[in-house]
């Protein structure tokens, strides 16, 4: 993909998360550069303020390569993801209410609607109450994820990772959407979460790159570039 698309998908996906509530001051999303080690990460500031010309470079090992200013303090995570993850091209990282609340609650993903179940049963819960702030945390996040999509941390927030900005960042709010019907459930009685057998069923009709597409296509009409 071409380099300066996939800028403008960081830079789109970043206002896409303020703009839905999933990020406010604070949360980022970053892409992998095709083929290499080295992926585009924010600057530090609120995702609603990233442009294409402040958008920095930096490498799975923590260095940053290009750019001006100081990258988001938790770049670890994107960092040690795409080292252990080779098949990932987009982390993101953010604090939608939602799942923060589910977290707490020592709960974690359930699916049951239809979007939901693009995580079947996979999104997995790093437990220690801390700021992914050192390669050593960096690397228990990535540990944490394994060969999943998404994961929630208790008491601060999401990572999903996935093969490109756009399908992260869609993925990203349906997350929220999941958790948010799920504390609805719970809160009104006892909800009936998706067998294996229904979410082997609902999971091929709504994971297509289509679906993703045309989620992307709307959340990004909403957003002024």
């Amino acid at each position: 993909m071409d380099l300066d698309r996939i800028k403008q998908d960081v830079v789109t996906a970043s206002h896409i998360l303020h703009q839905q509530g999933a990020a406010a001051a604070f949360g980022h999303v970053s892409a992998r550069i095709c083929g290499t080690d080295t992926f585009i990460f924010p600057p530090r500031m609120s995702p609603a303020l990233v442009r294409k010309d402040n958008l920095l470079v930096l490498d799975v090992e923590g260095n940053q390569l290009s750019g001006e200013g100081r990258p988001n303090t938790e770049f670890w995570i994107h960092a040690r993801i795409y080292k252990a993850r080779p098949d990932v091209q987009s982390v993101c990282h953010v604090h939608p209410p939602n799942c923060v609340v589910l977290g707490s609650l020592g709960e974690t993903i359930r699916p049951l609607h239809a979007s939901g179940a693009i995580f079947k049963n996979h999104v997995q819960v790093f437990d220690p109450v801390t700021l992914i702030r050192t390669r050593e945390l960096g690397d228990a996040v990535a540990k944490t994820l394994g060969r999943h999509g998404a994961m929630l941390l208790r008491g601060h927030g999401v990572n999903v990772a996935d093969k490109d900005v756009r399908r992260v960042c869609v993925m990203t709010l349906w997350m929220e959407e999941a958790a948010n019907y799920q504390l609805r459930a719970m809160a009104a009685g006892k909800p009936r979460y998706f067998t294996p057998a229904e979410l082997e069923v609902i999971y091929a009709q709504v994971s297509g790159e289509e679906v993703s597409n045309r989620a992307w296509e709307y959340f990004s009409s909403l957003v002024e570039e």
